[in-house]
C-alpha cells in the first residue's frame, strides 16, 4: 500500500522531523498538533479555549487537503498539561462537534515540546 506524508503549505512548519499527517488508502493519521496560528507560526493564545479552536481549525485544513472533513474523524487524543483546562477545552471542542462527536481520549501530561502549548491533539480519520 502506498503511504503518503503531507505537510500542507498553508500550515505552520512542524517543530521536528515529522509530517502533519500521513495517509494510506482511506486511512489518515494526524500528528500531535498544538494551537499554532499558521499565518504567524505562534501560539494563538494563552488559554485552552482558543488553543483548542486553533487545533481543530488546523485539523480542518489538513483534512480538506485530503478531501475529508472533521466528520471523517474516528478518534482524537487530547494531551493536556493541566487538568483544570478540561472544561474550556470541552467548551471549544463542542462547538466543532455539536452532534455525534468522534471517540476521544484525554490524557494529562507533564509537559509539551511546543513552548506555550497548553495541549496538543492527534487524530485518526478515514475518507470515502
Amino acid at each position: 500500500m502506498n503511504i503518503q506524508h503531507h505537510i500542507p503549505e498553508n500550515l505552520f512548519t512542524p517543530i521536528g522531523p515529522y509530517s502533519h499527517f500521513s495517509q494510506a488508502g482511506n486511512f489518515i493519521q494526524i500528528s500531535g498538533t498544538p494551537g499554532v496560528d499558521p499565518k504567524t507560526g505562534s501560539m494563538v493564545g494563552e488559554d485552552a479555549y482558543s488553543q483548542t479552536k486553533q487545533i481543530l481549525f488546523n485539523f480542518q485544513t489538513m483534512l480538506q487537503s485530503a478531501n475529508a472533513s472533521l466528520s471523517n474523524i474516528l478518534h482524537i487524543h487530547v494531551f493536556l498539561k493541566n487538568v483544570d483546562d478540561f472544561a474550556e477545552m470541552n467548551r471549544a471542542y463542542a462547538e466543532f462537534f455539536p452532534d455525534k462527536p468522534p471517540a476521544r481520549t484525554v490524557i494529562v501530561v507533564a509537559d509539551l515540546p511546543k513552548q506555550g502549548a497548553l495541549m496538543t491533539m492527534n487524530a485518526t480519520a478515514v475518507t470515502g
